[in-house]
């Protein structure tokens, strides 16, 4: 940068310049460098993988030899065969287990805790009620699965056991054998697992909310469950949007928790299509098929990922309006 500086001497003007060394730049692709090792790995994991798996899925092959091109035969196929639509049908009662269920049971316990457990009992007693809910995500979803196969277990499991000692014998049941209960079962497992998430997170948006809102509705009158519908739920809607989107494509791709609580079964009553994927790819040896079914299923996820992402920035978008 140059500077000019004018002076009088003996009614002449002396201009001196000074020149100040320009301080060094960042160049503009300089957050590249941070961001490379990031991108490199998604197309290592993510990409590459995907791409691979999708060309297998339009080939015959057992997992050893040469593929034989197949063209659209195994998504021909597979459009039209019941065991695919069956799991795809049950995916959608995880979703309702994994996604609306501990939504709204995550919204209102959240809400109890924040704004009556915290006042009345303190905030110890709401971190340590926080750590019980959320313990299930932190557990090993193998661990938990073996857990509850003992709880649920038709002989001698402390379901059927309790339910003897109260006097309910007649309710006993076989919770993981029997096909007409053993997905909502397994549902009811996958409620106890996912209901810590999203407490955590509405905690946490709750955590920005004025406290002067919660002031201003209890002197107008306003009861819990009227300052929870008014005032709650307005200023955490982008958290419910991302715990919405996160848990149900979470519910898309389950996989361990029937794997070891009942492989997919009993006949079938409890198969989804990332467990349909796995048995076909290693059970059946059907590893173009089962490639098939995987890159449907991901492209399943990546739409509905898309259409909940438009959908969020478009609720955004709404918001900031009316506020304007």
């Amino acid at each position: 940068m140059t500077v000019t500086v004018e002076r009088g001497a003996r009614g002449g003007r002396v201009t001196e310049k000074h020149q100040h060394a320009k301080g060094p730049r960042r160049p503009r692709d300089s957050y590249t460098l941070f961001l490379l090792p990031g991108i490199l790995a998604f197309f290592a994991i993510i990409i590459v993988p995907f791409l691979m798996n999708t060309g297998v899925s339009f080939t015959e092959w057992q997992g050893v030899g040469t593929p034989k091109w197949a063209g659209l035969a195994n998504y021909r196929e597979l459009m039209g065969d019941s065991e695919f639509w069956a799991s795809f049908r049950h995916s959608l009662f995880m979703v309702v287990a994994m996604a609306a269920v501990p939504t709204v049971m995550g919204l209102v316990l959240a809400a109890a805790l924040f704004d009556f457990v915290g006042k009345h009992f303190g905030t110890k007693t709401v971190a340590v009620l926080r750590a019980c809910f959320y313990l299930p995500q932190v557990l090993p979803i193998a661990v938990a699965g073996i857990v509850w196969s003992w709880i649920l277990a038709p002989e001698n499991g402390s379901l059927n056991e309790l339910l003897k000692a109260i006097g309910l014998g007649g309710l006993q049941q076989d919770w993981l054998g029997d096909p007409d209960i053993a997905l909502y079962s397994v549902m009811g497992v996958m409620v106890w697992v996912q209901i810590g998430f999203p407490l955590v997170i509405f905690m946490a948006g709750l955590q920005r909310v004025d406290p002067q809102l919660y002031e201003a509705a209890e002197l107008d009158g306003a009861g819990w469950w009227r300052r929870f519908w008014h005032v709650t739920l307005p200023q955490i809607r982008p958290e419910i949007h991302v715990v919405l989107l996160w848990c149900t494509i979470a519910a898309l791709k389950v996989f361990g928790a029937v794997y070891v609580l009942t492989k997919g079964g009993p006949g079938g009553a409890t198969n989804v299509p990332s467990y349909f994927s796995f048995t076909t790819f290693f059970e059946k040896t059907q590893v173009g098929y089962g490639a098939a079914i995987s890159t449907v299923l991901t492209v399943v996820i990546l739409v509905l990922a898309l259409i909940g992402l438009k959908l969020q920035t478009r609720a955004e978008d709404a918001e900031e309006g009316l506020r304007t």
